[in-house]
């Protein structure tokens, strides 16, 4: 190595470690100066490397002989210095408006791509490994450990399909299509927890979300309407049952006005008029209550307005003729007698 190019190799370690300190002094509440101050600094160490005819991208063996040290170092500093301005870049750049969450893990992913791509680099282009067999070996290793491990990897993509997808956020209410229902109250790569109506924390794996359907009771807001079904016996008109049915909702107090609540007559035969009741309510927490309100309500109604609540379906009525009950009745009497 000439008097020249230990020069220059001095003089690139030492604008690598000047990069560092400036890196760390700029600080994350600085990230526009913090990208400026590297992409100088990287812009002038390779054009010191271009200066001394020094290729980064290039394998110089041996390379620890004598004061060949300066020259791994100030690879290294280099190959440093440019996963930093780029992930400066990344951060500033890689935005979306609106979805910091999503933003951030695209920008954490670039991240993680640009410092295995880093590390891959040095490893071949500083200390000469054989980057080929390296990941054959790899690749190996990758597919043991996929084997091994894809329950926990397919919870963290379908951890990522969700952040990306926001079917709901911390804080809403959700029911899954088996019936299990609850408010988000954290959600993470593994998993997502759900404060249950029981008071109960569910865990469930971001993969069982991901491959059932939800509903999200919070979106576009928590004022959702719940159905009641009703069967009142035909002794009078449907119309006449309908304004009751309205009458007795009115009465709640628990009720949302927006949707008003409203009665569709469903079906009519010759034992029931079957009709289904709609009424609103401002949050899940309101549902038992509202529902136990408007049930009171419409009893109280239909009893005050002659109304019977038909059989249940499937249900038969069986008349017994009354001489059946007198012969029970004496069986009965004679059968105490002779006891005595």
């Amino acid at each position: 190595m000439s008097q020249q190019t230990l020069h220059l190799m001095i003089l690139l370690n030492l604008l690598g470690v000047l990069g560092i300190v400036v890196w760390h002094l700029q600080g994350r509440s600085r990230p526009t100066g913090r990208l400026i101050a590297q992409i100088l600094i990287f812009l002038t160490m390779t054009g010191v490397l271009a200066f001394s005819r020094l290729m980064p991208l290039r394998f110089d063996a041996p390379h620890l002989e004598g004061n060949g040290y300066l020259l791994v170092s100030a690879k290294i500093l280099w190959w440093t210095h440019l996963s930093w301005a780029t992930i400066g870049f990344v951060r500033i750049y890689i935005v979306l408006d609106g979805r910091p969450r999503e933003a951030r893990l695209i920008q954490d992913l670039l991240v993680a791509i640009v410092y295995l791509g880093v590390l891959l680099s040095v490893m071949a282009f500083v200390f000469g490994v054989p980057i080929g067999t390296l990941l054959a070996t790899s690749g190996i290793l990758a597919i043991i450990l996929g084997l091994a491990l894809q329950n926990t990897l397919g919870d963290v993509f379908s951890g990522i399909a969700l952040t990306l997808g926001r079917p709901y956020v911390i804080g809403d209410w959700i029911v899954l299509s088996e019936g299990t229902e609850g408010r988000v109250v954290a959600s993470n790569w593994r998993s997502t927890c759900l404060l249950t109506n029981a008071h109960n924390l569910a865990v469930l794996p971001n993969s069982v979300l991901a491959k059932q359907g939800l509903i999200n009771v919070s979106k576009p807001d928590e004022n959702h309407q719940i159905m009641l079904c009703v069967r009142i016996a035909p002794t009078c008109e449907p119309s006449r049952i309908r304004e009751v049915m309205l009458d007795a909702m009115k009465k709640c107090g628990e009720l949302a006005r927006d949707p008003a609540p409203s009665v569709s007559l469903v079906g009519l035969d010759a034992a029931a008029i079957e009709m289904q009741l709609y009424f609103g309510v401002g949050s899940p927490a309101q549902r038992s209550v509202a529902r136990n309100e408007v049930i009171d309500s419409v009893y109280k109604l239909c009893l005050a307005n002659g109304l019977e609540f038909a059989k249940p379906l499937g249900s038969a009525v069986v008349d017994f003729p009354p001489q059946l009950f007198t012969r029970m009745a004496a069986s009965v009497d004679h059968g105490s007698q002779s006891a005595r």
